[in-house]
């Protein structure tokens, strides 16, 4: 009910759609460009390297000029720590700030693992539109293999009429012809209404707009390079996991976050330097015996934490239980992707033996049906026989044709779990 609703509200909005036609490769090269989750993520890495320029930023010297004039009465008095003067001038760098340091080196860290995250949301995506594409290709196919069973139906049909008009068959088999002509019938219609739903499903993913739809292009695939064995696909995709190193990546964050905390204590040098043009006013040669209106400054800056409180010692420690934590976390991820590369090895195995037998069950339905044809020519074989083997025949097909594309499915899924799914698309 809720794909007859979204394909009904589809179909208002068809002024304008576009049908594109693509392979597999074409269909993911464009989903990885354009996908709209997949451009939401980038912004995320783009604001992580963000990040890593906002911590480098006390390592940068800063400059600020101004003025600070002002009219003075008495004891020469000073206006933000500088006294009155037309011009002033102040710079500030950073020189050794162990804290900031290892700041800069979580900045770095999770820049790191915001782009682990955006491959991972590449593969999904990757994943999702090679799955909806096989599934829009395995409709297409099987709409057409319910098509030539309707003309198969629609011709056994007009036979019945004939022969029950000569007295040869029994009314009985007039009905059911028309029977299963009005099954296939309905069966087609509900394959076209999959179909449409999985091609505007595909299109959405590829980031075009919902009243499109993308078509799979009959071409031939290429057969992707599959683990020999068990033991490889663990070993593979415990080597290619990019979900381990992003949770190795956010350790080694909350790793340079908790030394950020401790480095708090250290002594903090910066470099500063400045200049003043003093105004003159009469008060100056009062006060002081020799007046010079051009006043600089160069040094550095020296402070050494006495009492810093309980909150960076606090902060450590939560950094340390969010790496204890994690650590629990790699642990159970890596026994994780050993059993799913596990599961999904064995389940392609099971998916290539079950096609092997819905081709070999085809093969014998096929047969059978040959002998049949020939005993129904020569008078041997009834009608109802005919129609029983060729209805066989078409879900023969469909089986075989569903059997291959679990096999496809058991492919992509365990290319997935390998980490070897874009190498093999694209």
């Amino acid at each position: 009910m809720i794909r007859i609703t979204i394909l009904l509200a589809l179909s208002v909005s068809a002024i304008g759609a576009e049908t594109y036609t693509l392979t597999l490769r074409q269909a993911v090269d464009l989903a990885l460009r354009q996908n709209p989750e997949l451009i939401a993520t980038r912004l995320d890495e783009q604001k992580a390297a963000q990040g890593v320029r906002l911590a480098r930023d006390p390592f940068y010297p800063k400059m600020v000029v101004g003025s600070g004039a002002a009219y003075s009465s008495g004891y020469p008095l000073t206006i933000d720590g500088s006294p009155p003067s037309i011009f002033q001038g102040r710079a500030i760098q950073t020189f050794f700030n162990r804290s900031k340091t290892y700041q800069v080196a979580e900045a770095r860290q999770n820049e790191r693992t915001t782009m682990l995250e955006v491959d991972i949301k590449r593969d999904d995506i990757a994943f999702r539109t090679a799955s909806l594409y096989l599934d829009a290709g395995r409709s297409t196919e099987l709409s057409e293999i319910v098509r030539r069973q309707i003309k198969e139906f629609e011709q056994i049909a007009q036979v019945a009429s004939a022969r029950v008009a000569e007295g040869k068959e029994l009314e009985i088999e007039q009905d059911k012809a028309a029977l299963n002509l009005a099954r296939a019938k309905q069966r087609a219609a509900a394959l076209d209404l999959d179909r449409e739903f999985l091609e505007h499903s595909l299109a959405i993913v590829l980031g075009y707009g919902p009243e499109d739809a993308v078509k799979a292009s009959p071409s031939e695939r290429n057969t992707p390079d599959l683990p020999p064995s068990e033991e490889a696909a663990v070993e593979i995709a415990l080597s290619n996991s990019k979900d381990l190193r992003r949770l190795e990546s956010a350790l080694t964050a909350r790793g340079f976050a908790a030394k950020a905390q401790r480095a708090s204590r250290l002594p903090q040098i910066e470099l500063v330097a400045q200049y003043s043009l003093l105004t003159r006013y009469n008060f100056n040669e009062d006060f002081f015996g020799r007046f010079n209106r051009h006043a600089g400054q160069i040094g550095v800056s020296v402070q050494l934490p006495v009492l810093s409180g309980t909150g960076a010692s606090a902060l450590a420690q939560q950094a340390e239980i969010d790496s204890t934590r994690l650590r629990t976390d790699i642990k159970t991820v890596s026994g994780k992707i050993s059993l799913d590369a596990r599961r999904a090895f064995a389940e392609l195995r099971n998916a290539e033996a079950a096609e092997n037998v819905a081709r070999l069950d085809l093969e014998v339905t096929r047969k059978v049906l040959s002998v049949t044809l020939a005993r129904f020519g020569e008078g041997r074989a009834t009608l109802t026989e005919v129609t029983s083997l060729r209805t066989g025949e078409n879900e023969k097909w469909i089986a075989f044709y569903e059997s291959q594309n679990s096999r496809e499915r058991a492919r992509l899924n365990l290319l997935r779990q390998t980490g070897s799914l874009l190498s093999a698309l694209r």
